[in-house]
């Protein structure tokens, strides 16, 4: 059983869960979400796969997980990254936003989700167990097409977009993991 470290509004972590039953009742949990960039500034976005406990088919950003006990969110970030998309590159945190979001199979989001940019040029091979699809899109054609469909995308990455200015103007993506 995969448990998730449960925190404060602050990121004080408060103990352990064990992750669906969090999912299940709701409890604030530490989350990353990371974003991955081209040298075109293109975002790298991933599709769920259809076999995920939720949100699955929908497109979201790069990667997302929970570090586990004892583990750091950048180590965290770091062994998501390669399993799930299946290439590794330096990653830089550059924000954090809590949101909380009603997801399909009765399910609860409730996280203080710290944010991750990173480069890469290279051709993922992403875990069909996790991601059935993937493309680069730039930001502003990303949010075109969030406004048109936002059921096509998952809650966290356009809340992340919403809440988190240095997606639009405080990081030079096309120069790697700086903000």
């Amino acid at each position: 059983m995969e448990q998730v470290v449960l925190v404060d509004e602050r990121d004080c972590a408060l103990g352990y869960e064990e992750k669906i039953r969090v999912h299940r009742t709701g409890q604030l949990h530490r989350a990353f979400s990371i974003f991955i960039f081209n040298s075109a500034s293109e975002l790298l976005l991933q599709k769920r796969a259809d076999s995920k406990y939720h949100s699955g088919g929908l497109w979201s950003n790069t990667c997302c997980g929970h570090p586990r006990p004892g583990e750091s969110v950048n180590a965290a970030a770091a062994r998501r990254l390669h399993e799930e998309m299946g290439f590794s590159c330096d990653l830089q945190e550059c924000s954090t936003f809590l949101y909380r979001a009603q997801l399909d199979h009765a399910l609860i989001e409730n996280e203080l989700d710290h944010v991750l940019i990173g480069h890469f040029d290279g051709e993922p091979q992403p875990n069909p167990n996790e991601v059935s699809e993937f493309r680069w899109l730039n930001l502003d054609r990303l949010r075109d097409l969030i406004a048109a469909d936002p059921d096509a995308f998952t809650y966290w990455l356009d809340a992340a977009l919403r809440q988190t200015e240095f997606l639009r103007t405080n990081c030079n993506h096309s120069q790697g993991a700086r903000c």
